[in-house]
């Protein structure tokens, strides 16, 4: 097959992420990974051919994936990455040392899986063939480690049927819930489906209840952030940061980020944990330095215009929001209005949405569609939300024009900021460009 046919084979497969069928925390009656060990199995299982870290976390997996992989490159080995969503490309999806897999090649991969599809007793959901590209990929490139982000919860995720040297959690927010009394914990419960009994654990900032379920599922050991490593210091520089971070083994100082946020200080100190958990040692500063230097994350606070600023963050969720929010104010000074261009997908409360947006401080919100098929959040429904919030609403349906009218009328002193979904982003990248060509 050549590409085109090959995503086609693929798109005809079920989406769950641009499905309406949501998978809360709790609510996972019928999830298992029988199909897709079965599809693993005839692939000859190529996940347990390559050392595997696992990422999970509500937010800021991306970020602490991309991170490890500069660390471990860094160090001299060769690195798969898969993560999600992708924000333009399925190419994104897959990477090995940073670099998305090429047509053909994905083709080929992609291929070798759909010769096997028709042995299986259940057909598989696209998420499943993607993984198993991924893995399959790695295994054959071949690649010294691969990173391995979940696309949700944990547990009953495609992914997890990897059998990892490190289990990452960078944190347990509300997002995946129906927020019912123990929501928190029910997440968490998910989350730590992916533990090894042999293997060490990475835990990001969490009470310590919720460390206990992690610790439940018996890992080999088990660090977490301001317990066994801690952020020391944290302070915006040119083109990002400057952090100082006391990992388990050592201590790495003066350390540039340039990623925008004050999170991105605690990604790192997570990252610089699971690298050293991988190694079982402490790392050299240096080399800290050189891997994190290089780090490069679209659509996290991305600045893609100056005047007037225009910033895309893919912030989905409330404790996501509020994070932008804080950032924009610390790292970011305009004289001019604010526009926040919002859409969402389907399931989101827009009211809770809506009460972190303003954060942003936005002086008008253009509510438009995530463009996610059955998953949209109307925009209306935004508006009214936005309404009852004592915010200012337009609706925009189509998510390109939303970004191009909002840029287009911004002065070089305004800023513009889109959000709400990855979804956006790439149909923001391509509106932005056309609307200040």
């Amino acid at each position: 097959m050549g590409i085109i046919e090959s995503l086609a084979w693929l798109d005809s497969h079920l989406d769950h992420e641009s499905s309406s069928a949501g998978i809360a925390a709790g609510q996972v009656d019928g999830l298992d990974l029988t199909a897709m060990s079965e599809l693993m199995a005839l692939l000859g299982d190529p996940q347990l051919d390559v050392p595997t870290i696992h990422v999970t976390g509500t937010n800021g997996k991306g970020s602490v994936t991309a991170m490890i992989v500069g660390l471990l490159q860094a160090h001299g080995l060769s690195v798969g990455s898969a993560t999600s969503p992708h924000l333009e490309r399925i190419n994104e999806r897959l990477r090995r040392d940073g670099e998305p897999i090429d047509d053909q090649t994905l083709s080929e991969v992609l291929d070798g899986i759909r010769s096997v599809e028709p042995l299986l007793s259940v057909r598989p959901s696209w998420f499943e063939l993607v993984t198993a590209a991924s893995l399959r990929w790695f295994a054959e490139a071949p690649v010294g480690v691969a990173v391995v982000e979940v696309g949700l919860l944990g547990r009953y995720d495609a992914t997890n049927v990897v059998r990892s040297q490190v289990a990452v959690v960078t944190g347990v927010g509300g997002d995946h819930t129906d927020f019912a009394p123990g929501w928190e914990l029910a997440v968490a419960g998910e989350k730590a489906g992916i533990i090894e009994p042999d293997a060490p654990a990475v835990l990001g900032r969490m009470t310590p209840e919720l460390r206990e379920v992690f610790r439940a599922e018996g890992p080999a050991s088990l660090v977490a952030e301001d317990v066994d490593f801690e952020v020391l210091a944290s302070r915006p520089a040119v083109g990002g940061r400057l952090v100082d971070v006391a990992g388990v083994h050592d201590r790495y100082d003066e350390i540039f980020l340039p990623l925008h946020g004050s999170v991105q200080a605690h990604n790192a100190a997570v990252a610089v944990a699971a690298v050293e958990s991988f190694f079982d040692r402490a790392l050299e500063v240096d080399l800290v330095r050189d891997g994190l230097a290089l780090v490069r994350l679209e659509g996290r606070v991305e600045v893609v215009s100056h005047q007037p600023l225009v910033i895309l963050d893919g912030a989905h969720n409330p404790d996501a929001l509020n994070a932008l929010g804080a950032t924009l104010d610390e790292e970011f000074s305009t004289v001019g209005s604010r526009v926040v261009v919002l859409g969402l997908l389907a399931g989101r409360d827009p009211d809770a949405a809506v009460a972190a947006v303003r954060s942003l401080r936005p002086d008008l919100v253009v509510c438009t569609s995530a463009d996610a098929g059955e998953r949209v959040l109307e925009p209306a429904v935004l508006a009214e939300a936005c309404e009852r919030a004592g915010l200012a609403a337009q609706v925009e349906p189509s998510p390109t024009e939303a970004v191009r009218r909002a840029v287009g009328q911004a002065q070089e002193e305004d800023m513009v900021v889109v959000t709400g979904s990855f979804r956006l982003i790439g149909p923001a990248r391509a509106a932005v460009a056309a609307a200040l060509s």
